[in-house]
């Protein structure tokens, strides 16, 4: 028996069989050969491992969330994701529900979410102790108004940065064409290359 469930066969060729493949007779002691080795599969269903268009493997689960091999397989030993129950042998392979999960990890961790704040939330409805569907409703309700809070907050800044960074591309314009020869020294004092919204990048990232 073969590691992953095979077996393997050693056997002289015999004459062709259908479509001109040899076929294998029965190894007995001082059988000519020439030999092959027939490698088949112990299974009940006679596949390796049997497919299913809708089950998806770990590549197919990293290409359609935008994610790696490695951030699959990372969520999936921190219980967020589930492959289906696989033969030895077989590849790993996820439901498409798993899929949207995987997506959605993602895009809260894009958010600014911690690992253990997406776990909270999963799990607060199982682990939560509410005895009816109102009860678990109010407290999930209120653990994602706390996260939109602090998922506004961010958006703000990132919307200020964006702004500012904006403004100092601008600014920039003017320095391109600078021939004042006391560059770089005379940046920290310079009034000509002033934009609105560009005064603190320009104090950390170029007058100085």
């Amino acid at each position: 028996m073969c590691p992953g469930g095979y077996r393997a066969q050693i056997g002289p060729v015999a004459s062709a069989g259908a479509g001109g493949a040899p076929k294998v007779a029965s190894l007995t002691p001082g059988s000519p050969g020439p030999y092959v080795l027939v490698v088949s599969d112990s299974k009940s269903d006679g596949s390796p491992c049997s497919e299913d268009a809708e089950l998806l493997t770990t590549g197919e689960m990293a290409r359609l969330s935008n994610t790696t091999l490695r951030t699959v397989r990372f969520y999936e030993a921190e219980g967020l994701i589930s492959a289906e129950e696989r033969a030895e042998g077989c590849q790993r392979r996820f439901p498409k529900a798993e899929l949207t999960k995987l997506q959605t990890i993602a895009d809260l961790r894009e958010a600014g979410l911690s690992l253990q704040e997406i776990k909270d939330l999963v799990e607060l409805k199982q682990k939560s102790g509410c005895v009816n569907a109102p009860e678990a409703a109010t407290r999930m309700s209120t653990a994602i108004a706390e996260r939109l809070a602090d998922i506004e907050r961010r958006a703000c800044a990132l919307e200020r940065v964006r702004r500012e960074l904006v403004a100092m591309t601008q600014a920039l314009e003017t320095c391109n064409k600078c021939t004042k020869p006391a560059f770089p020294t005379q940046c920290r004092g310079c009034t000509e290359s002033t934009v609105k919204d560009a005064e603190r990048p320009a104090v950390l990232l170029w007058k100085h």
